[in-house]
């Protein structure tokens, strides 16, 4: 009998009705071409159980706070978020974690919501989309956040957003933009020297990092020219950040993510519920057969616990038994997840 993998997902979504509202009360419906999805504590932890996932660290997906206009109300929705996130956390001890919601562009206000979460609340880390209204993480005048984060030696997960111009008609935003947006982030961050200057903020990309593990040599050559700095230096910076598999841990993208990764820097995410449970499957499927056992416990969870070092000091949290029917069920959806994955292989035919 195989170990369950007791899986740290840091990629996780969570959408409580006062953000929804929030949305709602602005006309917004949906977040990177698809409707906003139905969440609850329990729904989550659901779905966890079907993935094997001891916990999750929640964040705020995109829109964040930036559909508003005002800064005093994107900061109160910011702070009412992170207030929320800590009460989820509290009421399940050891089944979630959360990356606290900053109102960027606002750096000033930003990093003082940032002293809060991480000091006082207790945030695993922040959340930060790629860009805020147009701006780009990376962009000159960030440094008052970029110092709060390194003396706390914080934890951000930098989350895609829709791109600062229009979208192409049938071309959701998730689809291929996404991937765009983080790696524009990534290459700012970089030309701006933020992780040598703030070396101890760790930041994960979201979705394998879009397109930098593919494009990171061409990225490198392009930077060695504006900069003057050395390819391989940037080649260091950009295999320094860490990655999650949310999305793209398919038979093409972790290869090449696990060539350019640094070792311990991949993680596992699912990107649940904007993805919804059987993308959630499907990549799971695609993690568990394409690594070895080794590195499948590391990016299940020992890498995870380098970051989080709380959640690698407390004995396992303990799932409440599920009735029979329960247990059948998901045994069910996993083997059928597993045969799809497989049969849809590239060879299989």
């Amino acid at each position: 009998m195989t170990t369950a993998p007791r899986r740290i997902d840091v990629h996780q979504h969570l959408v409580p009705d006062l953000y929804r509202d929030a949305l709602a009360r602005a006309g917004i419906t949906e977040a990177g071409g698809r409707a906003l999805p139905d969440w609850s504590p329990e729904a989550a932890l659901e779905l966890m159980d079907l993935l094997r996932t001891e916990t999750a660290i929640l964040s705020v997906s995109t829109p964040g706070t930036g559909f508003l206009s005002d800064p005093a109300e994107a900061a109160g929705l910011a702070r009412h978020l992170n207030d929320h996130c800590a009460e989820v956390t509290a009421a399940h001890p050891g089944r979630f974690g959360w990356f606290a919601t900053l109102p960027m562009p606002d750096v000033d206000t930003s990093a003082r919501e940032a002293e809060r979460a991480l000091g006082e609340l207790g945030a695993d880390g922040v959340t930060l989309l790629a860009n805020n209204q147009g701006v780009y993480l990376g962009t000159e005048g960030q440094d008052a956040l970029w110092r709060v984060l390194d003396a706390h030696r914080a934890v951000v997960l930098v989350h895609p957003a829709e791109l600062p111009g229009p979208a192409v008609d049938g071309i959701p935003p998730f689809a291929a933009d996404f991937l765009l947006d983080t790696t524009r982030a990534a290459y700012l961050l970089v030309r701006d020297g933020v992780p040598r200057r703030h070396p101890n903020i760790r930041f994960i990309l979201g979705h394998a990092g879009g397109f930098v593990p593919y494009a990171s040599h061409r990225m490198a050559v392009a930077l060695a020219a504006e900069t003057g700095r050395s390819p391989l230096d940037t080649l260091d910076d950009l295999r320094g950040f860490y990655y999650d598999t949310a999305l793209s841990a398919s038979p093409a993208a972790l290869p090449t993510l696990l060539a350019f990764a640094r070792p311990g820097h991949v993680l596992f995410g699912s990107d649940w519920p904007f993805a919804p449970t059987p993308a959630g499957q499907y990549f799971a499927n695609g993690l568990d057969d394409g690594v070895d056992p080794g590195t499948l416990a590391a990016i299940n969870r020992a890498n995870a616990e380098a970051l989080f070092p709380r959640l690698a000091a407390h004995p396992p949290a303990q799932a409440p038994a599920r009735p029979l029917p329960a247990r059948l069920r998901h045994s069910a959806r996993r083997a059928g997840a597993r045969l799809f994955y497989r049969m849809v292989q590239p060879g299989t035919r």
